[in-house]
């Protein structure tokens, strides 16, 4: 007999099955099937709802404002949302996870306060170089991430070229990426001196003080330094389609270079929705003015790897100041991340089902190396599950489990909601209530040689 038989429209790995089922047994897929199920110790039937795979949210800051126990609200709200796995950016408050003591120290706190999986990026510091990558990489770290502009001189550093050379020669035998976020410093700098001296300090100043160019240069010499290497180069967040023409031109080089765009770039527009939101909006690099059917564009043309949430966990007060320029960056992300892109792949006219599981779970989980447990609906694979109700929703702030209860896109209609996720198997959420305890989520470890491994294997 199996454990748990979960029945809906199954958004299986190879096809969408109608009045379908999923056969749960120690936590994994173990049959799939549609009509008559077979018995179980519990049967959960959500009707004709869709059952997705549990999302891989492939760029989170679970730290930021509370250190590693902010870890506890931050996978309450990804669990809220669909999110099974984080993969959680190493710039931890307080300090970088570049060392395998603070590897153990924050795989520890998944442990004990995690109400979701989470997959682990590392980073190098100037003070540690690269003689910890071999080690985090084999603690099971499924990627590497650095800056090329620094927010913070200890949490959030830049890395010079030079290191970032020594990084991808560290990383050149292996399929790990190494991530970048992607803006040139001196540029940024100047220009927000010059709105700055100008007396331009709302938040129609963001976007032009972190100039395309600033981003574009940037992500240029990245990729330059791993195709010199043979290392995959990833940029985190492309805001604008050049971005992806530059990808594409290094990829069609040879080159390992790979891009990720996070849902509000396709979501908000700095000329439609700047004056209404201010620095609820501001992330970095910033949210552009008609830049989003290019990145649609980008999207539908394969150019993009896969989208993300840049989930941050700064309070609303970090965003109460009188100049752009002094209000931090970053947005929730981790509850709307699932049922915004849904929404957009369907205005658009796509299978939003099953571009969301491609884009949201597989992708990802491919990416970084761990599609031997996550990202599908497969027989053998762990039972992540998302359930949506095709519902109209509009989306309040104040109902967010993630401890902080502001959100961008607080009043934005969404064509589906969350109603049910599962981690391995048992349920977490339930529409209206987290029903797992912390400590329920683990750390996932790369296993698999990922993106261009698998790419190769094809060839």
């Amino acid at each position: 007999m199996f454990d748990r038989i979960v029945k809906g429209t199954v958004v299986a790995e190879d096809a969408t099955i109608e009045n379908g089922w999923i056969a749960i047994l120690d936590g994994r897929i173990a049959a799939i099937g549609q009509g008559r199920a077979p018995a179980a110790a519990e049967i959960d039937d959500h009707g004709r709802a869709l059952i997705l795979p549990g999302v891989v949210d492939g760029q989170t800051h679970a730290t930021s404002y509370k250190g590693l126990p902010g870890i506890e609200d931050t996978t309450r709200s990804a669990i809220a949302g669909g999110v099974t796995t984080l993969v959680d950016m190493p710039y931890d408050n307080p300090v970088p996870l570049d060392r395998i003591e603070r590897f153990d120290e924050k795989a520890d706190a998944v442990g004990t306060y995690a109400h979701a999986d989470m997959a682990l990026y590392a980073t190098v510091t100037r003070e540690a170089g690269v003689d910890n990558v071999r080690d985090l990489i084999q603690r099971g770290a499924v990627a590497f991430k650095i800056s090329s502009f620094e927010s913070s001189p200890t949490r959030f550093p830049r890395i010079g070229e030079d290191l970032t050379l020594d990084l991808f020669e560290a990383l050149a035998a292996s399929d790990l990426p190494l991530g970048l976020h992607n803006e040139d410093q001196e540029i940024v700098h100047a220009r927000m001196a010059r709105a700055r001296e100008a007396g331009i300090e709302g938040i129609e100043a963001h976007s032009t003080s972190r100039p395309p160019a600033a981003e574009l240069a940037a992500t240029a010499q990245f990729y330059a330094l791993g195709q010199a290497v043979g290392a995959h180069a990833h940029p985190v967040h492309i805001t604008l389609a050049d971005g992806f023409e530059l990808t594409n031109g290094f990829a069609a080089m040879g080159a390992r270079a790979t891009g990720e765009i996070c849902v509000h770039y396709l979501w908000f527009d700095a000329a439609a929705d700047g004056e209404r939101l201010g620095a609820r909006m501001k992330v970095n690099p910033p949210i552009r003015p008609g830049a989003i059917e290019g990145l649609w564009r980008a999207l539908e043309t394969g150019k993009v790897a896969f989208v993300s949430s840049d989930h941050s966990s700064w309070p609303i007060d970090n965003k109460l100041t009188e100049s752009i320029f002094d209000a931090g960056a970053g947005i929730p992300g981790l509850e709307t991340l699932l049922p915004s892109f849904f929404t957009l792949a369907r205005k658009r006219g796509h299978d939003a089902p099953r571009m969301t599981a491609d884009f949201l779970c597989a992708r990802p989980a491919r990416f970084f190396g761990i599609a031997d447990r996550k990202g599908s609906i497969r027989v053998g694979l762990e039972a992540d599950l998302a359930v949506l109700a095709e519902e109209e929703t509009e989306w309040d702030e104040a109902e967010a489990h993630d401890g902080l209860n502001w959100s961008p896109f607080h009043g934005e209609t969404f064509s589906v909601r969350v109603v049910a996720t599962y981690l391995r198997g048992a349920p977490g959420w339930d529409g209206s209530t987290i029903v797992n305890s912390p400590g329920a989520g683990r750390v996932v470890k790369r296993a698999t040689g990922g993106w261009y491994a698998e790419r190769r294997n094809l060839a």
